[in-house]
């Protein structure tokens, strides 16, 4: 699957409540005091897509499998955790492991929940957060850079690279500016990057966590965070932990009803998923059979034998071609045997580059 969510923020802004309701779960404990979270809780939740009910109708399909999505919910940050400061070592390490940063902001105001920092300013907490992440990085490498500038003196290619892109880095982020923004020249640049793991390398989500009556448009403190967002090229969401908590506990058929009343046409956990798609360039396929529908994910700009890869490693070691069918011509012309007659399923092969929405059917052998 590839894609792992870890929800961040500062202590008490809703990310074990959020977390709770987009896992449907209790497992995180969600208390009125900062560091409640003290592992990180991991929940897969399935990406809806109304694309695969289609299809399994369709098809006739006995079951329908969607695919899953991580979340991750790490202990809450306090200045100095670069340093140490309260879980900040743990906190740090666990943002490493993930592939994507859900940084939940409180957008609210509400007397009965405290605030660490002792008043609510998103973009305050924001940069609170991103600074702690920026000195991490900014002492690491201060201690790799000259090292790798030292190996590539020496001869080392792969060394001499490294440094420079990394070199870059550093240079960003000693001018107050996230890792992220960095550009790499070259395949070998953009590995050297990925194997560093700096935390403001990973791609940013602001969820911004209003009360009830905000949630269809946000606020004055959401709107800020989006111009944020817009700036530094990240993606953001409004969400209401607090609805999303209660849309969790109801049976589903009176979740439609209940969105309405709220002047919301879908669930924050739908938005979230959206936003990550864009913001790590993911796309969905499908397989499709008498026995399942099944959803998959891939990275834009994979090709048919990675796609096969995403269901067993021996579909990609083996991969002949793949049969394949748009969507919308799978649904328009009643399923496989139509789009044959019809001239629209096509035989791809190992350079084909998987399109969103494509179902296909893998040919093997090993």
């Amino acid at each position: 699957m590839g894609f792992r969510c870890g929800i961040v923020g500062l202590p008490n802004v809703g990310k074990s409540t959020l977390f709770n309701a987009l896992t449907e779960t209790a497992a995180a404990q969600a208390a009125n005091y900062p560091f409640c979270t003290i592992e990180p809780n991991v929940g897969n939740v399935a990406v809806p897509d109304d694309r695969l009910q289609k299809l399994a109708a369709t098809a006739g399909s006995a079951k329908i499998i969607e695919t899953q999505l991580a979340f991750v919910d790490i202990a809450g940050l306090v200045r100095g955790a670069s340093k140490g400061e309260g879980l900040g070592n743990q906190f740090l390490g666990n943002i490493r492991e993930v592939d994507a940063i859900v940084h939940v902001l409180r957008c609210f105001e509400d007397g009965d929940v405290t605030h660490v920092e002792g008043k609510v300013d998103p973009i305050a907490d924001a940069e609170t957060v991103e600074t702690e992440l920026m000195l991490a990085d900014l002492e690491s490498l201060e201690k790799r850079v000259p090292n790798l500038v030292k190996k590539g003196q020496q001869g080392d290619k792969e060394a001499k690279s490294a440094a420079v892109v990394l070199g870059r880095a550093l240079d960003l982020l000693r001018d107050g500016k996230p890792a992220r923004l960095t550009v790499a020249n070259d395949a070998d640049e953009e590995r050297a990057l990925a194997q560093a793991q700096l935390l403001t390398g990973k791609p940013v989500l602001y969820v911004c966590n209003v009360d009830e009556g905000d949630a269809a448009h946000g606020n004055a403190h959401s709107a800020r965070v989006f111009e944020k967002a817009a700036a530094e090229g990240a993606q953001a969401v409004v969400v209401s932990a607090a609805i999303e908590a209660e849309i969790a506990t109801m049976p589903p058929e009176e979740r439609g009803e209940f969105l309405s009343e709220l002047g919301l046409t879908e669930t924050g956990l739908a938005r979230v998923i959206r936003a990550g798609y864009t913001l790590l360039d993911l796309l969905t396929f499908f397989t499709v059979g008498p026995k399942e529908a099944r959803a998959w994910t891939v990275a834009v700009g994979a090709k048919a034998p990675q796609a096969a890869g995403e269901i067993h490693t021996d579909f990609e070691r083996g991969f002949i071609r793949a049969e394949t069918i748009a969507y919308d011509d799978y649904v328009t012309l009643g399923g496989e045997s139509g789009a044959r007659d019809a001239g629209k399923l096509r035989s791809e092969g190992k350079e084909y580059v998987v399109q969103d929405g494509d179902v296909m059917l893998f040919r093997f052998n090993v």
